[in-house]
């Protein structure tokens, strides 16, 4: 079956979250996608959660859709395979994806000589090549500092630059594969995940707000900047979250909830307007309290018959269990979610590519390759081995299979 990206051939040397959810990223819609790890498996291979088999299910997660290829990368031979498979011809083919060093054997030069079209996305720390992960970088960005109810930095869980890399790079790929097309050359791409930090920093204003309004965005625990939103527990000790970023959206609370005119006095009394969302921002404390009362009073089931359908932006706080059991956004109701075997076990609830094309097929998801899974097909297939060149290189220890 056809998918957006059926023909095109990536080639990954990779670990941890960036390149590989870039890879995943075009696997997922389709792109051939073969990532090559040493023997055993590299650094990310086992790491936490792991199943009870002691399956890596972060590894799992992040390289579904992938073909898989084990070799000796600390031997000349294991190496000279790997750069054969990502300098292969094709047309559609001779891309690269790491996030890993590339000196040596791997670096553009020494590749680019060995297929002049070359396309090479290279994912660094900082844009002078020195080393920075998520955690670093993060702890630079300002939003620790920004999170939380006063100035102890609060670290989130969420790999945001991680995430948001692996998204440039897959982007970036395919503007350079485009830009072969058009021009026939290839090239080498770079990207730093402190510049994914400051790109975000800056497209969402803070940095301008320092140089403009010499202004720091304080800590406000779960209070929204600049709009109306926070938390509020409910009466069977839940949380929901309610937002009005719109006039629309402020006018929905209180005509579901009944408070229209309790709300509407806020205004007069704050000397505020609240048709704008500085004067709903300036009076929200007030507007809180009410709204405390509203939701404590009430369950969350309570909570949600009133707000459903009533033009409300609102969401409940869950964690991951509750998501699994209770979000139907998180089931097979949801075309974008599927069930494979993982680890062992069947049924395994996954999502694939979150786009949808309105001329393509959605592929369904597919679980992660076992390590070396594909060693022999791809080295077949693509360097045209013979099972007898392929034996001895099981002998020799140069290759792995699954």
């Amino acid at each position: 079956m056809e998918h957006v990206l059926s023909g095109l051939r990536v080639v990954e040397v990779s670990a941890f979250i960036a390149a590989p959810l870039g890879g995943m990223t075009l696997a997922q819609l389709g792109a051939d996608v073969i990532r090559i790890d040493p023997i055993g498996g590299n650094i990310d291979y086992r790491r936490w959660p792991r199943a009870p088999n002691g399956d890596s299910l972060y590894w799992a997660c992040l390289n579904r859709s992938k073909r898989s290829v084990a070799l000796a990368l600390d031997t000349p031979a294991g190496r000279e395979i790997a750069q054969a498979l990502i300098t292969a011809p094709g047309k559609d083919a001779g891309i690269l994806l790491t996030n890993l060093p590339t000196s040596g054997w791997m670096d553009y030069m020494t590749l680019s000589a060995k297929r002049a079209d070359l396309i090479m996305l290279r994912l660094t720390g900082n844009y002078d090549g020195s080393g920075a992960v998520d955690y670093t970088v993060n702890c630079a960005s300002g939003f620790p500092i920004a999170t939380g109810l006063d100035e102890v930095p609060v670290n989130h869980v969420l790999p945001a630059w991680d995430i948001a890399a692996g998204l440039y790079l897959s982007t970036g790929l395919l503007a350079a594969e485009r830009a072969r097309v058009r021009s026939g050359s290839g090239q080498e791409v770079t990207l730093s995940l402190s510049d994914v930090m400051l790109a975000s920093v800056g497209n969402l204003g803070y940095l301008a707000d320092v140089q403009v309004n010499n202004n720091v965005r304080p800590p406000m625990g779960n209070d929204l900047y600049g709009a109306l939103g926070r938390d509020f527990k409910t009466a069977d000790g839940r949380r929901v979250m309610i937002v009005a970023i719109s006039n629309r959206q402020w006018h929905a609370i209180g005509k579901a909830t009944g408070l229209t005119n309790v709300l509407a006095s806020v205004g007069p009394r704050m000397n505020v307007d609240l048709n704008s969302e500085t004067g709903r921002f300036h009076a929200r404390r007030e507007i809180f309290n009410i709204l405390e009362a509203w939701c404590a009073a009430r369950s969350l089931t309570e909570i949600a018959a009133v707000f459903d359908g009533s033009g409300v932006l609102w969401g409940p706080y869950q964690d991951f269990g509750q998501l699994v059991r209770d979000d139907p956004r998180c089931s097979l109701a949801n075309p974008m979610m599927g069930a494979v075997v993982q680890s062992t076990v069947d049924g395994v609830l996954t999502p694939g590519s979150p786009l949808g094309f309105g001329k393509a097929s959605r592929r369904q998801p597919t679980a992660a390759p076992a390590l070396g899974q594909h060693t022999d097909a791809v080295l077949s297939e693509i360097l045209g081995l013979s099972d007898s060149a392929i034996g001895k290189l099981h002998d020799a220890g140069t290759i792995a299979g699954a």
